[in-house]
């Protein structure tokens, strides 16, 4: 009876210890693609700033030569 119970308790481990790798594999993901994509997020994120503040500064000083002349 002894040699049944350590069979099926390795055989049960082997079984945990490959969910646990499974489990593992799926839930990896590259830190490297992470980063890129913020940094590309962070740069566009700057372009629209970038591009608002000039359409900003020129319809101010459009107004304010239009109130002068």
């Amino acid at each position: 009876m002894k040699k049944n119970d350590k069979d099926t308790s390795l055989f049960k481990s082997y079984i945990a210890k490959n969910k646990d790798f499974e489990v593992d594999k799926i839930k990896t993901t590259n830190v490297n693609i992470l980063l890129n994509r913020v940094r590309l997020d962070q740069k566009r994120i700057l372009k629209k700033r970038i591009v608002f503040s000039i359409i900003l500064a020129g319809l101010v000083s459009s107004l304010a030569i239009y109130f002068i002349i």
